[in-house]
């Protein structure tokens, strides 16, 4: 029997990988992964695991189209934060949503498709705007839209990374005068928070939805979620399992913002906490959705969150890149 040929956009960013995690090992599956730069070292490592690296561009619909002929499930990805440092948030959101609709169309143009996995995010209002989300959620509507598209397609909500902490308005400062770690926020500390914890939890995910093609087609959102914390949960959780104490302390946007100005990653991220905050997970989606939980698809996770407050250790700030 010939193997199913399984395209991964993104394939050497830390969701794609995971999403590859998913399927290497299988010998039903041919894993092409498609990257901007096949000469990377990131695309030779996956090239060293058997992973077919193919080139293609996310603003380019030929090469996509090109990069996704012959595949039987794709996974569709985008990266707002990539673009954001040089264009900004309004400028970034219209690049990402046309790079999300050439995935749609490219997916659409191949008539081998069986399943396509769109990795997107809630929905957002006038009220509650967040520039990342946008970009990603009102390309679900195109899908909707699409007679071959749709009865095929899942949509997949990865929910909040607990590794965010080492994003610089989420990272918690130590204060050697309180001796405490400190972490500013805009928000509340009883806001709650869904996790998916550790990156390798989109593994289980992802087999779930091909385990499971007659739940989580025709559109069905599954939403990608191991637990809830409030945010005070989250940091003091991670301190206390270093024999540490943590502390938020809420401050105004313009306070906020003035701590790191540039680029304004802050800004994205305290619109994000305040949707979160404002907006329950049921307002997350279209009405009529078939929305699919944890539960619904007995996910198992690779790493709980108390596991990991107590195996994940702060990268050095210089390594990182905001």
């Amino acid at each position: 029997m010939s193997q199913k040929i399984v395209t991964i956009v993104g394939s050497t960013g830390q969701q794609g990988k995971a999403v590859i995690a998913a399927f290497a090992g299988n010998p039903l599956y041919h894993i092409r992964g498609v990257t901007r730069n096949p000469d990377s070292a990131a695309a030779k490592a996956l090239s060293t695991q058997g992973v077919e690296v193919i080139k293609g561009d996310l603003s380019d619909l030929a090469s996509l189209k090109a990069a996704f002929h012959g595949s039987h499930i794709i996974f569709g990805l985008t990266d707002f934060w990539t673009l954001f440092p040089e264009h900004g948030p309004m400028k970034s959101k219209q690049i990402e949503f046309e790079q999300a609709k050439n995935l749609a169309t490219a997916a659409s143009s191949t008539s081998t498709l069986e399943h396509y996995i769109w990795s997107t995010l809630p929905k957002t209002s006038k009220e509650y705007p967040v520039y990342h989300f946008e970009s990603k959620s009102e390309v679900d509507d195109l899908i909707r839209a699409d007679p071959f598209l749709l009865p095929r397609t899942t949509l997949f909500m990865a929910c909040f990374y607990a590794n965010n902490l080492q994003v610089a308005s989420f990272r918690p400062y130590w204060i050697e005068t309180a001796n405490k770690y400190v972490q500013f926020t805009t928000y509340p500390p009883e806001t709650v928070i869904p996790f998916i914890g550790a990156v390798d939890n989109v593994t289980p995910f992802i087999k779930a939805i091909i385990a499971n093609p007659e739940k989580t087609k025709n559109g069905a959102m599954v939403i990608a979620s191991i637990t809830q914390w409030t945010a005070e949960k989250w940091v003091k959780e991670w301190a206390a399992a270093r024999g540490a104490q943590a502390q938020l302390v809420r401050i105004s946007r313009t306070d906020y913002d003035a701590l790191w100005p540039w680029p304004r990653w802050a800004d994205e991220f305290a619109l994000m906490m305040e949707y979160l905050q404002h907006v329950p997970p049921q307002e997350w989606v279209e009405p009529g959705v078939n929305i699919l939980t944890a539960e619904h698809l007995d996910i198992t996770p690779v790493q709980t969150m108390e596991e990991w407050v107590k195996s994940y250790e702060l990268p050095d700030p210089s390594t990182v890149a905001y």
